[in-house]
């Protein structure tokens, strides 16, 4: 094949003459037959039955189109070379005149337009994803055959570009296909969009204008309307973003060069609402430093499957983790494996267990290259752990609640070989590190908690004895002691003061994870219980023990006493607290004198002296001879030790249960450490004060009920730390003792003849100290009060005017736009209110009485916020109103709506009653001539939310309950409205009309129901017929419904003749209860009155009641009913029932 191009023009001929006037003439049959005309588009040429084959055998399977490709290439070939030549002369003469001669030209146009017929198929049919995918491969293949033919050239030709058939025929089909772009027509869009974009992604080059005029069509097809078409442009667009060039001599960077389509990317990634649209640029753009944070970010996508794309894909493609900061590591994995979705857990477990710690343990596999196979893990290593611990700071997110605890639960459910080879041997527990000692208590926690009694075995047989863990633990605590008090002596601007508090840190972490496997071993051993006994309490009395491994000391002592009872362990506290303060305090001033400490419970509120020290010294000198700075640290030294002796009792109460009267060691703690440190001036001290003599009043009612005023007074008066305590403390203390919160209580002064209740006073300050601290400007107090709120309401122990002025304050709030700064509070709230009005049915009732004063207020608000500039803007009454309707729904609150045996839900006839008495207050306000048009109009958008139901029973409750009365208040208030005209649009007054039609079928229904049941009961005594005695005994004894046919009936003086007609009682033996004994052809029967049906059974009243056969009835003001109208009332009235 000669690799010259084809210079010659298109020939005409008479062959072609006479082609031209036959394909007319077929066309012109094709167009009449077609809805749509059809443009004209040339004659048919053997040419195009041969692309268009090509293509049509295309669209069918993927399997052959290779194939394709090669038989397209050599139609283009044979149209844009020369012939090669054979060197016979004439030898091909009469085949090449029988043969058509086509140029480039034609080629191109014909691949064009069947290009062109893909632009109309829609996004659902394969066909146009199998003809686009062809093309692509067609143009790379035809390319790469160029770009061979040209190679042979000299050097200085080969380095330019050059324009060859494949790259003409490539500028055409964009040139077309970008016209495209803007089509009115989403499908032509998205065909285009997706052409252009597989194209892109096939070619190595393009033409320079082409390129442009592709990046400015991609960059707007972004803000297309349709997703598909903004994916489309962004997988295009992400190819470009690595070779964007804008022309500028200073670039020395990847980055720089595709900076503006970068940049639109990102913010497309960001901010476009499509989840779809989102993934597509997360997955097409290049992993350079730059986008490395933003990319990072979509691990908090609202998308799950996005989320999942990020750990399941992007981060195994980064490569090694090391190249991460710390910050991202650490947020990459607590996001991931605490994420909401479980296959976005699992995808970041994954992630942690195999290919991050496959990056440690890669370097150090030792196995030889030959027996390394791709894709196989590495064998178990604990170095390798070990690192990977590191690399995440395990010392910090080691902590209790960190994700380090959740990785490792995740690493040792999935990785069993490590479970298997790690082994806690004598070399693993003499070189403990904070990596091995949190290795081992993870691995103690997961055995302990999971329900694989192997893994349990296996535990317990890697573990070492009680004994010989007590021999590690003293060490342990040894060390940390040595190191705590080498920092003490230390100056501050040692340059080894902060490598040694690291230390500090580490050793402190150590013996913490200790201390956590101590709590779960098994104490049978004496010896090893007792071992650890002493331990234990040697380690509590010293005052140097960091707080944390205090605390874990003593419930492992509680551990270890279990069952000497609570009193010893509270004896051998109080042992330890006087061991803390005497080895810190100086011999004269040591000795805590108790002698002025009361026996019995009082009220922290006593009178003491604020100015007087702490720790009372044993003689006056000891304080008199020193001087300020000796004075100012011996101040410090007693905050100190008095803060640590606080800290024990905490954590002590923390670990009690029984009676705190009966418990002197308790009643010790309490007067002589607790009550001081509530009276102390020292914000700290004050602050733990109060925090055990909360928890103490948890044990002790009496103790409770003295030093509520207390806290009262301590909200009122104390700091921000002191109130989130305080809090906190009565929301406990409330919960416990809920009869302190009791409505009313009896007055003790009153006789028990005259005792009338009265409010309790403590109602009033609790409420108080609620509202003022939801409403406080600090963040935390509102959060803290709003939990506290939520749970007293939750558990239904405030009284129901407090409940009535909280839940208010719960909806303003939530709907106001200045907590938008407080997100936890605002998330608190959404989880609480739905939850409260869905919990019972009195909720939803309470909600829907506050709900029109909440509209209320929110309408004020509303104004004060627009006069204010810098406020966000409220949401819109939309949103507000279905809010309210949601809440006040009485078919969410569980238990309303139940499953029935057929399928279908079935709810409770009282599930209505929220919203019927909404839409009564509702009609009530907006009725008043005090109601504003701005007012009115978000109090009928909320009625025409509200659900009653169009057809139903109406149940008949009590007074103040839902009953037939409601509903005729509402269908009034409905008429009025209705009348009045109040509706401020079609859309309201067409929700009233519709409102008062199902109130009138409710209504209307009832009363037929009623109509019917004074039918019956006038209807069924009086058309009885009682044949004889002996046909009325064999009913009875037959059928159970006869049986209440009564005896007086029997007895009535009746001139009604028997039915002798044998085929008439088999009829009423067949028939159902209300048919028997029915009365034969011809007979009436007058309806009485009720005055003369309650005196059926009255003898003198019986003649009233006698039905009359074979006269008319005469008597005046009397309606007389046929035997038909009567079996049709019945017939209709149990239809009715049994429906």
């Amino acid at each position: 094949m000669v690799s010259r191009t084809s210079t010659r023009a298109p020939r005409s001929s008479a062959t072609s003459t006479t082609r031209t006037t036959k394909s007319t003439r077929a066309s012109s049959a094709r167009q009449s037959s077609n809805a749509v005309e059809i443009p004209d588009e040339g004659p048919v040429t053997s040419l195009r039955t041969q692309i268009a084959q090509v293509f049509s055998d295309a669209q069918k399977t993927t399997a052959t189109q290779r194939k394709l490709v090669v038989n397209l290439r050599k139609i283009q070939e044979a149209c844009c070379f020369e012939p090669p030549d054979t060197g016979k002369k004439g030898g091909n003469k009469n085949k090449g005149e029988e043969q058509e001669d086509f140029d480039e030209e034609e080629f191109n146009a014909e691949v064009v337009r069947c290009v062109l017929r893909i632009m109309c198929v829609k996004k659902s049919e394969p066909v146009g994803d199998r003809v686009i995918r062809f093309l692509g491969i067609f143009l790379k293949h035809a390319s790469e055959k160029d770009q061979t033919i040209f190679a042979a050239e000299t050097e200085e030709e080969a380095t330019a570009f050059h324009e060859t058939p494949s790259s003409r025929l490539t500028s055409q089909i964009l040139t077309t296909i970008l016209a495209l772009l803007t089509a009115k027509d989403k499908t032509i869009r998205f065909r285009a969009t997706q052409t252009v974009a597989h194209i892109v992604n096939s070619l190595t080059t393009i033409d320079d204008e082409i390129f442009d005029l592709i990046r400015l069509g991609f960059t707007k097809r972004l803000r297309d309307k349709e997703p598909s078409v903004r994916v489309q442009a962004i997988l295009g667009l992400g190819r470009l973003a690595g070779n964007d060039d804008d022309e500028q001599d200073d670039e020395d960077s990847d980055d720089e060069g595709a900076g503006g389509i970068l940049e639109k990317l990102l913010d497309i990634m960001i901010n476009d609402p499509s989840a779809e649209v989102r993934r597509a640029v997360l997955l097409n753009l290049p992993l350079w430093p730059s986008t490395l944070r933003y990319i990072l970010e979509r691990a908090r996508d609202m998308d799950a499957t996005t989320r999942r794309l990020v750990y399941g894909k992007i981060l195994p493609a980064l490569g090694d983790f090391r190249h991460m900061s710390l910050v991202e590591r650490e947020k990459l994995i607590r996001w991931g494996l605490r994420d909401r979705d479980d296959l976005v857990r699992k995808a970041a477990a994954v992630l942690f267990r195999e290919r991050w710690l496959e990056d440690c343990a890669k370097s150090r596999d030792t196995r030889p290259e030959e027996e390394k196979k791709p894709g196989d893990v590495a064998p178990p290593n604990l170095e390798a752990l070990c690192e990977l611990l590191e690399r995440i700071d395990v010392t910090r997110s080691g902590e209790e609640d960190g994700m380090a605890h959740e990785a490792m639960r995740q690493f040792w459910d999935g990785r069993p070989d490590y479970r298997k080879e790690i082994v806690f041997d004598h070399e693993f527990w003499n070189n403990l590190d904070a990596q091995t000692a949190f290795i081992a208590r993870t691995l103690n926690d997961y055995s302990h908690s999971t329900a694989d009694e192997r893994v349990q075995s296996m535990i317990e047989d890697k573990m070492p004895e009680v004994t010989m863990f007590a021999f590690v633990l003293q060490r342990e605590l040894n060390s940390l002691m040595e190191l705590v008090d080498k920092v003490a002596i230390m100056e501050e601007n040692d340059p080894e003061v902060e490598e040694a508090q690291e230390d500090v840190e580490e050793q402190d972490f150590i013996v913490q994870q200790l201390l956590h496997i101590a709590h779960t071993l098994d104490y049978t051993d004496e010896m090893g219980r007792r071992q650890m006994y002493n331990i234990m309490r040697e380690a509590i009395a010293k005052a140097q023990l960091p707080e944390e491994c205090t605390k874990l000391a003593i419930e492992v002592l509680r551990k270890v006493c279990g069952s000497r009872g609570e009193k010893d362990f509270t004896a051998l506290i109080v042992e330890a607290v006087a061991d803390v303060r005497d080895s810190l305090l100086d011999a004269d001033d040591a000795t805590v004198t108790g002698e002025d400490a009361e026996e019995s419970f009082h009220s922290a509120q006593s009178d003491a002296d604020g100015d007087a020290p702490l720790i009372k010294p044993k003689t006056a000198k000891a304080a008199d001879n020193l001087t300020e700075e000796e004075k100012e640290e011996r101040q410090i030294r007693e905050v100190m030790v008095y803060s640590k002796c606080l800290h024990i009792a905490q954590c002590t109460l923390q670990n009690v249960e029984g009676d705190l009267e009966s418990d002197t060691s308790l009643t010790s703690i309490l007067n002589t450490l607790i009550i001081p440190a509530v009276q102390a001036h020292q914000s700290m001290i004050r602050e733990r004060g109060v925090i055990c003599l909360g928890l103490a009043a948890l044990l002790s009612k009496d103790l409770a009920d003295n030093n509520l005023d207390l806290f009262f007074h301590c909200f009122m008066k104390g700091h921000d730390a002191l109130k989130e305590i305080v809090i906190q403390v009565l929301s406990d203390v409330i919960i416990t003792h809920p009869q302190f919160l009791t409505p009313t209580i009896s007055d003790p002064d009153a006789s028990t003849d005259d005792a009338e209740p009265i409010t309790n006073p403590r109602v009033r300050p609790m409420t108080k100290i609620l509202l003022k601290a939801f409403s406080s400007d600090n963040k935390r107090i509102s959060l803290i009060s709003c939990t506290a709120a939520s749970k007293l309401l939750l558990l239904g122990i405030l009284p129901p005017q407090t409940t009535v002025e909280v839940l208010k304050a719960f909806v303003l709030t939530y709907f106001d736009p200045e907590t938008a700064t407080n997100p936890a509070l605002r998330q608190a709230l959404s989880y609480f209110l739905p939850v409260y009005c869905h919990s019972k049915l009195k909720n939803a009732k309470l909600m829907s009485e506050i709900a029109v004063p909440v509209i209320s207020k929110l309408l004020i608000m509303r104004d004060e916020n627009v006069e204010e500039e810098d406020v966000d803007e409220m949401v819109g009454w939309p949103v507000i109103t279905a809010h309210l309707a949601e809440w006040t729904d009485g078919r969410k609150v569980v238990g309303a709506t139940e499953l029935g045996l057929d399928g279908k839900t079935s709810t409770i006839v009282e599930a209505e009653e929220p919203h019927v008495q909404l839409a009564i207050e509702i009609l009530e306000r907006a009725l008043t001539s005090t109601c504003s048009k701005d007012e009115r109009k978000p109090l009928l958008s909320l009625l025409g939310k509200l659900f009653v139901a169009p057809s139903g029973p109406i149940p008949k409750g009590e007074e103040g309950a839902l009953n037939e009365e409601s509903f005729r208040t509402l269908h009034e208030l409905v008429s009025e409205a209705v009348e009045g005209k109040i509706g401020t649009d079609a859309t309201q007054r067409n929700a009233l009309i519709k409102l008062e039609s199902t109130l009138t079928k409710r209504l209307g229904e009832a009363a037929t129901q009623v109509q019917d049941t004074e039918v019956e009961r006038t209807a069924t005594p009086e058309a009885t017929v009682a044949t004889d005695a002996t046909e009325v005994n064999e009913e009875e004894e037959t059928e159970g419904d006869v049986t209440e046919v009564s005896a007086s009936k029997s007895r009535k003086k009746s001139v009604v003749p028997q039915v002798d007609d044998d085929e008439e009682e088999e009829e009423e033996e067949d028939e159902d209860t209300m048919l028997a004994g029915m009365q034969g052809e011809g007979t009436r029967m007058p309806l009485e009155d009720d005055d003369d049906e309650e005196e059926e059974d009255d003898e003198s009243a019986a003649g009233h009641s006698t039905l009359t056969v074979g006269r008319d009835d005469r008597r005046s003001g009397r309606t007389t009913v046929t035997e038909d109208d009567i079996m049709e009332s019945l017939l209709q009235s149990e239809m009715e029932h049994s429906a």
